[in-house]
């Protein structure tokens, strides 16, 4: 199954140069945060694809009604994968979709009961990084250290996020390994097989842990 995960920004690729015939057939979108509807909505008609999509630090206002469905708080089954979503950023402001660690440990924790019963989860989708994985120095990027615990109770194959821009800073890694999950910065757009997961080039040194 090969799926095309977006994040925070239009990119030319995808709109304004978009060539359908420069990529591979897409089966699924994910959306991890900061898009706009229509943009959401204008890629599942590009691609024929549906999308499920958690919200971001900046979505607040948008109309929702269009563009995929939000599994924020949910859990998903799409041709037999099991997707996780939790929408928001660590609280620096007090935004509507901002929480404090505490606050998402609750929203986490709720779903708990459903991912024993579902005997754990193949995707996690997030707009906010893992704790010590891919997020920043600033409150506003910071991760939340409930979803490193996520990871290690019910090792998904991947977890997929948003909100760090892949020009925040030098360095900054789009595929790392936590446990036995891909952690996958979505920023802008990136694309995987879910089967073979991240390509050799992304995957590096099989050593770059979290």
């Amino acid at each position: 199954m090969r799926i095309l995960a977006v994040a925070d920004e239009r990119v030319p690729q995808l709109y304004d140069e978009f060539d359908v015939n420069r990529f591979p057939k897409i089966d699924l979108i994910i959306g991890c945060g900061d898009l706009d509807p229509a943009y959401r909505a204008y890629l599942m008609g590009a691609f024929l694809a549906p999308m499920y999509y958690v919200r971001g630090n900046h979505d607040t206002g948008r109309d929702e009604n269009v563009g995929g469905e939000d599994i924020d708080c949910k859990i998903v089954k799409y041709k037999g994968i099991s997707i996780a979503g939790f929408g928001g950023s660590m609280w620096y402001g007090g935004g509507p979709l901002q929480y404090t660690e505490w606050q998402m440990k609750w929203r986490v924790w709720k779903l708990y009961p459903r991912l024993w019963l579902n005997s754990g989860v193949d995707i996690v989708i997030a707009h906010a990084p893992v704790k010590g994985c891919q997020d920043g120095p600033d409150v506003c990027h910071r991760g939340f250290a409930v979803f490193r615990d996520l990871i290690k109770r019910f090792r998904p194959k991947y977890f997929l996020h948003g909100h760090v821009h892949m020009n925040y800073r030098r360095g900054l890694k789009r595929v790392q390994r936590l446990e036995d999950t891909w952690v996958i910065n979505c920023s802008g757009y990136y694309m995987f097989d879910y089967e073979e997961g991240p390509s050799e080039r992304d995957r590096g040194d099989q050593y770059r842990h979290c």
